[in-house]
């Protein structure tokens, strides 16, 4: 199945039911009171997380959804039935925006919740509503109101404890594939990995952590190249980011380099994802002769004036990779642990991550506005070549 990690669709709310104008006429009452009952309101819109769907590809073919109106009310009393409530399944970690507002509707991080993205209509009152002892026989009704509509576009971001960056065929499916079950498809060529990949790294029982293989990042991704945003959003909710380097690249780039470049790229993206714990994984030593290897490891880190944890993999034999892990999870139930016990550690945590959101939406939005701006730019060019046309006349001599 497709992965698709962003779609906008049209929401509507149900009307509400309209209230009854009636009056109670049977054999010998012939002066009955009104009996007008009220309407049903409309049904709402919700969002419902799913763990069984992976992706929003279904809304990207089926935008307009509408919930069911309320039924008016009717003699005898009778309230109207209430419009059924629409819900609609997506992915664990999507966040819904109300485009028309820029306003973040709600998170939705936890199977089985549910998110009002269109409120229905409330029910219009019928005539019995308004009877009193100074008005016998009103005549007055309420109608139902409309419900909200909305154009909302649908974010999904990946829920992984760990995430791994790095330039394209630095060997990160490789390694997920070796840490746990998760088989992304691996390849001697750059770009393998079009789509982010999860992974659940079992250290033992009850003990586990979540992984996410990112596509790989070119320099300028801040700025899209290479569908960049579209990758580096996916790290916005991570606990902790493992930056793998190609020790052995192919085509001879600098490692020391590499890490330089992605890491100048995350600074641009947001700020706060940069200053998040990062830990550097040296991979693919299997392929520098052994009497180089300290050498060359000392180099990078040293370049780099690296203060953070270090770590030596050759992920396609899984050396290296069982400490790596262990580490891992110590670190990730440390940091729960701390959390549970002190509640500021933990409003901490929560405020660095939506200021993250918050840095990570603002440098899309400027480089989709930069965007929108030299499209019109290039229009104006057009335009303006239209008006200066050359009329051609051909003539035999």
């Amino acid at each position: 199945m497709k992965f698709v990690d962003e779609a906008r669709i049209t929401v509507q709310a149900g009307k509400g039911g309209n209230g009854c104008l009636s009056f109670r006429r049977e054999k010998f009452v012939p002066k009955g009171g009104p009996d007008g009952g009220d309407g049903g309101d409309g049904g709402s819109v919700f969002l419902e997380a799913n763990d069984s769907i992976n992706t929003l590809i279904d809304y990207r073919y089926t935008r307009h959804y509408q919930a069911q109106n309320g039924q008016g009310g009717s003699s005898r009393n009778c309230t109207g039935a209430k419009g059924e409530d629409l819900v609609l399944m997506v992915p664990i970690g999507t966040t819904a925006i109300d485009e028309d507002t820029g306003e973040i509707l709600g998170d939705i991080t936890a199977a089985g919740q549910q998110l009002m993205v269109a409120r229905g209509g409330f029910h219009g009152l019928g005539n019995t509503r308004y009877k009193s002892s100074t008005n016998q026989a009103p005549t007055q009704t309420k109608p139902g109101q409309p419900g909200e509509s909305r154009n909302i576009k649908l974010e999904l971001k990946v829920l992984a404890d760990v995430g791994l960056l790095g330039l394209p065929n630095a060997g990160k499916s490789t390694l997920i594939r070796a840490v746990s079950a998760a088989k992304p498809k691996v390849a001697d060529y750059p770009f393998t990995t079009l789509v982010p990949n999860l992974g659940v790294v079992k250290i033992e029982d009850h003990r586990s952590f979540v992984v996410a293989d990112i596509p790989g990042l070119i320099p300028g991704a801040s700025d899209g190249a290479g569908l960049g945003t579209r990758f580096l959003k996916h790290l916005v909710r991570t606990h902790l980011l493992l930056h793998v380097v190609d020790m052995a690249p192919f085509d001879d780039t600098d490692p020391a380099e590499a890490v330089q470049a992605i890491a100048n790229e995350l600074e641009q993206f947001s700020p706060g994802l940069a200053q998040r714990d990062r830990w550097l994984v040296l991979n693919k030593l299997d392929m520098v002769p052994e009497e180089e290897r300290d050498a060359r490891c000392q180099d990078v880190v040293d370049r780099l004036q690296w203060t953070g944890p270090v770590y030596r993999v050759a992920a396609i034999n899984k050396e290296g990779t069982f400490p790596l892990c262990g580490d891992i999870m110590r670190y990730i139930e440390e940091r729960r642990q701390r959390a549970a016990d002190d509640e500021d550690f933990a409003a901490q945590i929560m405020a660095e991550r939506e200021q993250v959101e918050i840095e990570a939406r603002e440098h899309i939005e400027l480089l989709s506005e930069r965007r929108r701006q030299l499209r019109e730019l290039e229009q104006d060019d057009d335009d303006d070549d239209d008006d200066y046309d050359v009329e051609v006349i051909y003539t035999r001599e």
